[in-house]
């Protein structure tokens, strides 16, 4: 019996394909590899070059220039001139006279000592209770006529019934004098402005004393404004 062969169990018809395709994949592999280093040689020398620079590109730094400070000018001095005389030479000696040597003597019991006292400072204090109180010319009685004559009732006052007593504080200076005239209580501006105005033009009054001498003195006088 004649054993046949079967195309399909033919396993040497294909081994020229294999060789040829295992040979063309390692070929292809080689020229990958080969490729892939020249590629990192390239690029390895691009980034060598890209960090290299050349001396002539390089800018120069110029440091600030120096000063220099000349020394400070030698301090001249005076050469001490020393003069040299014979020894038969007259000699002339300057005498310093002391000054205690042309004061007099004095003597603390030719001469009186006299012992001034200082002059007492103005005694300014304003005092409001004194053993003299001070009082208008001609006492109470002239003073009241004075307000009487010399005040000037406000039309607006008048006109509206306003009247009352206002309260006027003042200083009588040493000479009699008025200053410092205030409203201590007052009614209506115009009735106070008229109080002032009419206290302020009082005569000088007879100071105040205290311990025999005239000294200043607050007063208080009330002032009164009645419609009849």
């Amino acid at each position: 019996m004649e054993i046949k062969k079967s195309n399909r169990a033919d396993i040497g018809k294909d081994k020229g394909t294999s060789l040829m395709i295992g040979l063309v994949i390692s070929l292809s592999i080689m020229f990958v590899a080969l490729e892939w280093t020249q590629r990192d040689e390239v690029d390895d020398e691009v980034a060598y070059t890209a960090v290299t620079f050349a001396p002539e590109d390089m800018i120069p730094i110029t440091l600030p220039e120096k000063k220099t400070v000349p020394p400070p000018p030698a301090a001249v001095t005076k050469a001490e001139i020393i003069e040299i005389v014979d020894d038969d030479a007259d000699i002339e000696d300057e005498i310093m006279a002391s000054i205690e040597d042309n004061t007099p003597w004095l003597d603390p019991q030719e001469y009186e000592v006299v012992m001034v006292e200082p002059e007492p400072e103005p005694d300014e204090t304003i005092h409001v209770a004194v053993e003299e109180n001070p009082e208008f010319p001609g006492g109470t009685a002239a003073l009241m006529e004075y307000l009487r004559k010399n005040i000037k009732y406000p039309a607006i006052c008048r006109e509206n019934n306003i009247q009352g007593r206002v309260l006027v504080s003042f200083v009588v200076n040493k000479d009699g004098s008025i200053v410092d005239v205030e409203v201590v209580r007052g009614v209506n501006p115009s009735l106070d402005k008229e109080a002032v105005r009419v206290i302020s033009q009082m005569p000088n009054w007879t100071p105040g004393r205290q311990l025999g001498r005239a000294v200043r003195v607050r007063y208080s006088l009330p002032v009164s404004f009645r419609l009849n």
